[in-house]
């Protein structure tokens, strides 16, 4: 049990890792201008994408804020596309119960 909870939680350090690296990269920053954008010495970032070391939650929350997007779209694995992502799950939240089953209906038959 132990090696499968080490397992998984590798496998989501590894994930935050190569996120913050394709974020960055998407934005076009290197991990020295990021760390000083964030207000942080200069191998911050470089330390959490060599899996060194993992940011503070606080830390977490400003690096979405650093890439202009949520926790959730940073979790979201339809890359390129979190802005649609994001305005899609708006509309879907505002939907009345019934046509949110109606959504839900028609999401089976065309998957």
């Amino acid at each position: 049990m132990l090696n499968r909870k080490g397992g998984l939680v590798l496998k989501n350090v590894d994930f935050i890792r190569e996120r913050i690296t394709q974020l960055r990269m998407q934005k076009n920053v290197s991990e020295y201008q990021m760390s000083m954008e964030l207000g942080q010495n200069k191998g911050y970032i470089q330390g959490i994408t060599s899996g060194r070391s993992l940011p503070s939650m606080t830390m977490f929350f400003e690096i979405c804020d650093y890439f202009e997007i949520t926790p959730e779209e940073f979790f979201a694995t339809a890359q390129g596309n979190t802005h649609t992502v994001q305005s899609i799950m708006e509309k879907v939240r505002a939907l009345t119960p019934s046509t949110l089953e109606l959504l839900e209906q028609w999401l089976n038959l065309v998957q």
